[in-house]
């Protein structure tokens, strides 16, 4: 497995070996011990999600305030703009966001540690996307940030067109309000 690192030092891209031939392909998606060698997490997963968008549909940006999750993210279908925010007020990176494609065609997957926001739009027709979580969804502790703060300034590829948001994420607040307690 290729592990590469982002601009904030613990979000890490990590792409498998893809064995393939006229009949397929193969690969490993997940491996404890070369998870944990390659983030230097201890965390287990507790749950996997799937999601099935269709284009132009953005989720997020997400976050738990009290059991925050970790999540390993990929698509098994599709093609997705996936990012990762911080969150993290003493962090270094602190309100900066990472952003990568990930598709069936890369098998890319991108680990994102506790204590950072999450988001995607889809790119493809639809897209199926799958997530591996190292805490339970607690619908009461979950919080979201707009979009599109100018604060955070991500360059979502959205080529003129507007997102399709669901009505939370449509009203989701800045990330300032979001950490001080308004980010329903």
């Amino acid at each position: 497995m290729k592990i590469s690192p982002t601009s904030i030092p613990d979000v890490v891209v990590l792409e498998p070996k893809v064995f393939g031939d006229a009949r397929g392909f193969f690969l490993e998606s997940y491996n404890e011990e070369v998870f944990r060698r390659s983030t230097g997490s201890e965390l287990t997963f507790k749950q996997d999600n799937h999601s099935r968008s269709s284009k132009g549909v953005l989720r997020g940006l997400h976050f738990q305030v009290e059991q925050p999750q970790g999540k390993l993210v990929r698509v098994a279908r599709g093609a997705v703009f996936d990012v990762a925010v911080d969150i993290r007020p003493t962090s270094a990176t602190f309100g900066q966001w990472v952003g990568i494609e990930l598709s069936e065609d890369n098998n890319r997957q991108l680990w994102i540690p506790p204590g950072l926001a999450h988001g995607f739009l889809v790119l493809s027709e639809s897209a199926d996307f799958l997530y591996k979580t190292t805490e339970y969804y607690a619908p009461a502790h979950e919080r979201s940030i707009a979009w599109n703060d100018p604060a955070i300034g991500i360059e979502w590829p959205l080529f003129g067109a507007a997102p399709v948001l669901s009505a939370k994420d449509a009203a989701a607040p800045s990330l300032a309000a979001s950490l001080a307690g308004d980010g329903r």
